[in-house]
């Protein structure tokens, strides 16, 4: 293991948190030496997050000791830059949440960064850094994004069951004092828990609130994340993004008829902060084109959109390991990388987990099936040297 990944995110005393509803903005340094305010996310980044963009969530490359391989890492980094995607969320469950107990939080987020800051000159990115954990850990691990360079942090509500709603509020206030905050609907499958409407319109209260992550894997519920946002005062300050890997194209083509403030209000998720992302990123990036294009009236877009539903669909359920109850979730992304020589290997931090019975030869009868994803392979195989590099 290098130095790099010896250096934790500091663990210090949080600043207090603002009262629910108001969030403090503190002044912080954007990677051009520009103040801001962490209340809220200005410039080109938070002009891309609020139009819609593609935010693969990044995985953590091992070696066959399950130490961090800086080479295969960078060189994802580099693949997710090259396809167009407009963000990176780093850090989140896909990176494995492990990272912080092994002491790789710090180094994982430093590479991206490095990699982000050389490949995107002259176009607008939206850096995304995911925190866990109670108050403490989470702001540290925003002042540690902070220092990066960041933009904003995706904030997980898993492993806190104990916390009321208020409490989940609180500490995104208390977050938010330092990053602009995306919210995050976790599926209960891994780790998540349920959250009514009232929680999403106070999320979306909070000045610091900047976008928000649909991951339920439930209709009812991501129906009710939205209207819960829409209710807000600044509803339509917040970004709506899905992370319903079972059911991207539709959230993407999808006009939400709810009700706001001032009455009836026509909502829409604008992009994706996805694990699917993670893979056959290119292709997500056209998706996401067409997607857009589509709701300007485009109708040919919108039938390229819809020929796509339930191959995508078919193809999470191989890399997720739905029908092993996703116990192959990170593995199954794993997969599809090696196999294009992206990563070394399937292995996670958890010697336990790795891919299910079955799982890679499903993986390879639905690629089969989708041409659009066998035209990645040959993008990957022209570049994968450079890349690797």
């Amino acid at each position: 293991m290098t130095d790099r990944a010896e250096r934790a995110a500091p663990v210090d005393r949080p600043e207090r948190a603002a009262p629910v509803g108001r969030a403090s903005p503190v002044e912080r340094a954007s990677p051009d030496g520009r103040a801001e305010q962490a209340g809220g996310l200005d410039g080109p980044a938070g002009q891309l997050l609020r139009r819609g963009t593609v935010i693969p969530a990044h995985p953590l490359a091992l070696d066959a000791g399950r130490r961090l391989d800086e080479r295969h890492q960078r060189a994802l980094t580099r693949y997710y830059l090259d396809c167009g995607a407009g963000g990176l969320a780093v850090g989140v469950h896909t990176t494995q949440f492990a990272i912080r107990e092994h002491g790789l939080y710090r180094a994982v987020l430093e590479l991206a960064a490095e990699e982000i800051a050389h490949g995107t000159a002259g176009r607008p990115f939206v850096r995304v850094a995911g925190v866990a954990g109670p108050v403490r850990q989470a702001v540290a691990e925003a002042r540690c994004a902070r220092e990066l360079g960041y933009d904003a942090v995706l904030v997980s509500p898993g492993g806190l069951p104990h916390l009321s709603t208020a409490r989940l509020l609180e500490r995104s206030a208390a977050i938010g004092e330092v990053l602009p905050v995306i919210g995050f609907y976790l599926q209960e499958a891994v780790g998540g828990r349920l959250l009514p409407r009232d929680y999403w319109r106070g999320l979306a209260d909070l000045p610091s609130t900047v976008a928000v992550k649909a991951a339920p894997f439930d209709r009812y519920r991501t129906l009710e994340l939205v209207q819960g946002v829409a209710e807000s005062d600044r509803g339509q300050e917040v970004a709506l993004y899905t992370g319903n890997d079972d059911n991207i194209a539709a959230d993407l083509l999808t006009p939400y008829h709810v009700q706001g403030p001032c009455g009836p209000t026509v909502r829409h998720f604008v992009g994706g902060l996805l694990g699917h992302w993670a893979v056959w990123t290119r292709s997500a990036v056209r998706l996401l084109r067409d997607a857009h294009a589509a709701r300007e009236g485009d109708g040919a877009a919108r039938q390229r959109v819809l020929a796509r539903l339930a191959g995508d669909t078919a193809a999470n359920a191989a890399v997720f390991d739905v029908r092993g109850g996703f116990a192959g979730v990170i593995a199954g992304v794993h997969e599809v990388l090696r196999g294009q020589g992206l990563l070394a290997g399937t292995w996670c931090l958890d010697p336990g987990e790795g891919l299910s019975p079955g799982q890679a030869a499903e993986i390879d009868r639905v690629r089969a099936s989708c041409p659009w994803l066998e035209e990645e392979d040959a993008f990957i195989a022209d570049a994968l040297p450079r890349w690797l590099a």
